[in-house]
């Protein structure tokens, strides 16, 4: 990638951390985007704050890749020491809000779908897409996007994994419990009580093993998140009210899940969404083979993106670490964009 190309990578980046993203309230940054893209000769299509694009030689005849990545940001936390929305570079390190989570991986994948634009004869058709409320999982994401594309025959995902493979991810079920019993005063005897009810079904959620490992993603992880009951010393509540965050591997379905869960305890178990599934792609798959040959890592990751909204075999890729999304004083390497870059570029040339 030569200096110019680089240079109007930094400056895309930079623009998209000047502008606050937050889910749902992202227009600007789709604004950018769609100007940024015309600028370059590339027609999009937009809906809400949805922008995305094909390849000029699209050919309907050919499988899709769909590059996708998110162009909203989380809220600040309190402890910022820097302007979030101030992008500054200090020893490589570009500082503010959404430059590691997304902004390194979505400007990459930019900078690498205008690097094959233009080319005829590829065996894939090419789509960006970046997209709106990935941070909070929104109905006007990336969900309401899919339908209205072609078949994708595999995913990109856009996210910072230190340009290693994440070829699994672990799908996300919160369920709300509700133990029930009998209210009354705390001096009187009772067989009912729902606090008590509520402890043996977390107990079940702390020592409950799920019997299918997965090779990338390891086991099915409950936690009881919160708990809630009763407002005086002296009164015995009727309900008692628990959160169970389960983070699922790919040998599960979250609804299979919930079936499990509803069959072991004697709570009222209410799901919020079975939707956030799993994610995988597999182990042979002529893009994880590419990435090997690239000397690319192949791991799990626990952490959720928009592959929950993907039906496609999918993996999850992109400059950056982890670890620095929403966090105090998030930053990306500006030598991580770059490498970002030809990483993404050398990936598809060995399947284009």
């Amino acid at each position: 990638m030569n200096h110019s190309l680089n240079d109007k990578a930094l400056k895309l980046l930079i623009n998209l951390i000047e502008i606050p993203s937050f889910s749902k309230e992202e227009d600007k940054t789709a604004d950018l985007l769609e100007d940024f893209l015309r600028s370059e000769g590339v027609e999009t299509i937009r809906e809400n704050n949805n922008v995305w694009a094909f390849n000029k030689d699209f050919d309907v005849a050919k499988p899709c890749i769909l590059l996708n990545s998110h162009h909203d940001t989380v809220r600040p936390n309190k402890g910022y020491t820097r302007d979030p929305y101030a992008a500054e570079i200090i020893d490589d390190k570009l500082y503010g809000l959404g430059s590691n989570d997304a902004g390194g991986a979505l400007v990459g994948l930019i900078f690498a779908f205008l690097h094959f634009y233009p080319k005829i004869g590829m065996k894939y058709n090419l789509i960006l897409l970046a997209s709106a409320e990935e941070e909070n999982s929104g109905e006007l994401g990336i969900r309401s996007v899919v339908p209205k594309l072609p078949e994708i025959d595999f995913a990109i995902v856009g996210e910072p994994t230190q340009m290693n493979l994440a070829i699994a991810e672990k799908g996300l079920l919160v369920l709300d419990c509700y133990a029930r019993g009998t209210a009354g005063h705390a001096a009187h005897v009772r067989e009912d009580y729902a606090i008590y009810k509520a402890m043996k079904a977390i107990n079940w959620f702390e020592t409950f093993k799920f019997d299918r490992i997965s090779e990338t993603l390891h086991d099915t992880k409950m936690t009881v998140t919160q708990i809630e009951a009763g407002n005086q010393h002296n009164v015995v509540p009727s309900v008692c009210h628990f959160v169970v965050d389960i983070r699922v591997n790919d040998h599960y379905s979250n609804a299979e899940v919930v079936d499990i869960v509803q069959k072991n305890v004697e709570v009222e178990v209410v799901p919020r969404s079975v939707r956030l599934n799993s994610s995988s792609i597999p182990r042979e798959h002529p893009v994880v083979l590419a990435g090997e040959r690239l000397g690319r890592v192949l791991y799990g990751s626990p952490t959720l993106s928009d592959q929950s909204n993907l039906t496609c075999p999918s993996l999850k890729l992109g400059p950056g670490d982890s670890l620095r999304s929403h966090t105090a004083d998030e930053y990306l390497l500006v030598s991580e964009l770059r490498e970002g870059i030809d990483l993404y570029i050398k990936l598809l040339e060995e399947i284009l």
